[in-house]
């Protein structure tokens, strides 16, 4: 375990933290009903994937934050300790988002090797973060249209908004990552191939969230978007 490690831990368990006191305080203070926090801290914890890839040296150390979070948010789950985050009917869908992201890492994340495919993990995990996050937002609030699939009801709206945001977040991590400090020995893709990478991908995952029974989609979008982005690069890259 290398210095970067340990402040890697240190720095992402402290920002769960400070996110997850955030996000009650903003319930509890100013109101807001469980719905906005619940999205809150979703967003939040998507975007602590920037911090793991920025910060640790060893790809096993990094995923171990990922991994702990399976556990810990389970038992927020099941006991209902966080009220911003876990309603009385909601979904373990919080668990299986930190299971999805552990597969990915775990599977992807290389960051010292030349073959390090750790900006496909964040693409993905972006599809989830905004995507879902502001398809859920977007359609209840202006989704008219709805359908029902497999007892889950969506909106047209919604689904249009998941296309064009996971799209739009995928093609930025798939066109900017790769190269950077955040994935310095991956080769960049270019701006053909994240397009076409992140529009493939943002169609399958869109088609994932419309079918996935509710909650489930917390597995389904990520794990179908690190499939469907491993796919399209390797044959086209």
């Amino acid at each position: 375990m290398t210095t970067r490690d340990v402040i890697g831990l240190v720095s992402t368990f402290g920002y769960a933290a400070s996110l997850i006191v955030i996000a009650e305080l903003i319930r509890r203070r100013r109101g807001y009903p469980q719905d906005f926090t619940r999205k809150f801290v979703h967003i939040g914890a998507g975007m602590s994937v920037f911090l793991v890839v920025g910060l640790f040296d060893t790809w096993y150390i990094g995923v171990l934050p990922f991994v702990t979070f399976i556990f810990l948010n389970y038992v927020f789950w099941r006991y209902k300790i966080l009220d911003a985050v876990d309603a009385s009917d909601s979904t373990p869908g919080t668990v299986y988002f930190a299971l999805s992201i552990s597969i990915l890492f775990s599977l992807l994340w290389r960051p010292q090797l030349p073959t390090d495919l750790g900006y496909l993990a964040v693409a993905a995990a972006m599809a989830m973060t905004w995507g879902d996050a502001l398809a859920a937002i977007i359609g209840k609030r202006i989704g008219k249209h709805r359908y029902t699939v497999v007892g889950g009801t969506r909106s047209y709206e919604g689904s249009l908004v998941m296309f064009l945001v996971s799209g739009t977040a995928m093609f930025l991590a798939l066109l900017l990552i790769p190269g950077s400090f955040l994935s310095p020995m991956a080769q960049p893709l270019g701006l053909g191939l994240s397009l076409g990478a992140a529009l493939v991908t943002a169609m399958v995952v869109t088609l994932a969230e419309g079918i996935s029974p509710h909650g489930m989609d917390n597995i389904s979008v990520p794990l179908l978007a690190g499939v469907s982005l491993y796919a399209t690069v390797m044959l086209f890259g």
